[in-house]
């Protein structure tokens, strides 16, 4: 999947739990993130956060995916 349209859906996934706040919010967009998106998507997410090529990815969602282990 293209890495924009991950980032994308990442940014907006945040944006549905920003509302939580703090650490609730981190895990919430974590919990989704491990939960509904295929390990292949998940594993491209990391390692674009990992590699420094996630250039427009909410920090929140930033943080969720900090917070994956890799598959």
């Amino acid at each position: 999947m293209q890495s924009e349209k991950l980032i994308t859906m990442a940014n907006q996934i945040a944006k549905f739990f920003a509302h939580q706040g703090g650490d609730v919010a981190t895990a919430a967009v974590a919990d989704h993130l491990a939960k509904f998106w295929d390990p292949r998507m998940r594993a491209q997410i990391i390692a674009l956060v990992h590699d420094g090529q996630a250039a427009g990815l909410d920090p929140l969602a930033a943080a969720a995916v900090k917070s994956l282990k890799p598959a």
